[in-house]
């Protein structure tokens, strides 16, 4: 059913009318032309269509409009400020975290709400946070040093 939803997206309101019962992703990427948000699996399994809502992070390919209603989005092309990187994409780039880059918008974002919910996890703890997430080139132990990296910084903005 077409209705009207307004939400925060990136720090500043939207308002669109549409299939509330359409999905976030594809109204991310076809209705906002927020491209970052990728399309994997279309099951909520590998991670590539990571969102962070409220600061906890969903898969927008799973998640319909209607539930974003009021609510905070943030994608990947939010997450950089005034033009400056997040200390967790420097240190994906520091670390060599992403090669082909398809799972990188996910795993910053589900990375950014782990930080969020501990700023200072363990290894283990940072392992287990982003099993979810899917990287075909292998990255995986890079990845987990990178937010390692950030969640040992003093100050680091999460």
């Amino acid at each position: 059913m077409k209705s009207t939803v307004q939400f925060s997206l990136n720090g500043g309101p939207v308002s669109l009318t549409a299939d509330d019962g359409r999905m976030l992703l594809w109204v991310l990427r076809t209705d906002l032309a927020l491209t970052g948000t990728k399309y994997g699996c279309g099951e909520g399994i590998c991670g590539a269509c990571a969102v962070v809502i409220n600061g906890q992070a969903h898969r927008s390919c799973r998640l319909p409009l209607k539930d974003v209603a009021g609510a905070e989005v943030l994608t990947i092309e939010g997450l950089a400020k005034d033009g400056r990187l997040h200390p967790l994409q420097q240190a994906f780039i520091d670390h060599g975290a992403f090669q082909c880059g398809y799972c990188t918008s996910g795993m910053l974002l589900d990375a950014y709400a782990l930080l969020l919910s501990d700023p200072r996890p363990s290894r283990a703890k940072i392992v287990a946070g982003m099993e979810h997430n899917l990287c075909r080139c292998g990255a995986h132990q890079r990845i987990v040093d990178a937010i390692e990296q950030v969640s040992t910084q003093t100050g680091a903005e999460t």
